[in-house]
């Protein structure tokens, strides 16, 4: 496939892969917003876009959406997808937290995924983080029976407050670890994050979750 070099494109030639963000807020229909009715699996900060770029290709059978809420990320991989003409990719640049709330239908999604997402360190800046109680609860929500919810950090504490804040969801339920790939080439990682720490030599802290299929309510 031929990759279009050069300059960010425009909104007019990215506007086939992004997705609209309207008021007011409605659950979306999977089959109108990619044309067909194919599993999807959703990644919260995807960052300048490769673990989208490379899952999609390595899984045409599958739809990804991704929600960024920086609106520069969010351009700079929609030019990434388009200049690709990725068949299987939407974006959104929104607040994934609410993204999630409002916009997703219950059980509908296979996969969600949150690659290195910002600790705010700071204890005044924790309202910001994304994974909170409400973003726990909506991944619950959202996933199919037998769904899973993929985490990885490079900050332990992190990964700790995400074990604390899912251990009050009993439907999910956490997986061994999976075995550490060694990647092959430079492409080869989740997340340009993932690529940097790693070739640094720090530790990555993982998690895997999978929605029981079981008749718990959904929250």
């Amino acid at each position: 496939m031929t990759v279009r070099r050069g300059p960010r494109l425009s909104l007019e030639e990215m506007s086939p892969w992004l997705v609209e963000v309207a008021d007011p807020a409605a659950p979306l229909s999977w089959s109108a917003v990619f044309g067909n009715d194919q599993p999807v699996e959703i990644e919260v900060g995807f960052g300048k876009g490769l673990f989208l770029l490379t899952a999609s290709a390595e899984c045409p059978e599958v739809n990804f959406l991704g929600i960024e809420i920086e609106r520069k990320y969010a351009l700079y991989a929609a030019t990434r997808v388009a200049k690709r003409s990725l068949p299987n990719v939407k974006l959104a640049w929104a607040d994934a937290r609410e993204f999630l709330r409002d916009r997703v239908p219950a059980s509908s999604v296979q996969a969600v995924h949150v690659y290195f997402p910002d600790p705010w360190w700071k204890k005044r800046h924790h309202k910001r983080r994304v994974f909170t109680e409400e973003f726990a609860a909506s991944c619950q929500r959202i996933l199919i029976p037998g769904g899973r919810l993929f985490v990885v950090t490079d900050v332990e504490d992190y990964m700790a407050m995400v074990r604390e804040t899912l251990a009050r969801f009993p439907a999910l339920v956490e997986l061994p670890p999976p075995a550490e790939k060694s990647p092959k080439h430079d492409l080869d990682y989740l997340t340009n994050f993932e690529r940097k720490f790693r070739q640094q030599g720090k530790p990555i802290y993982r998690a895997t979750y999978c929605k029981t299929p079981s008749n718990l309510p959904n929250p």
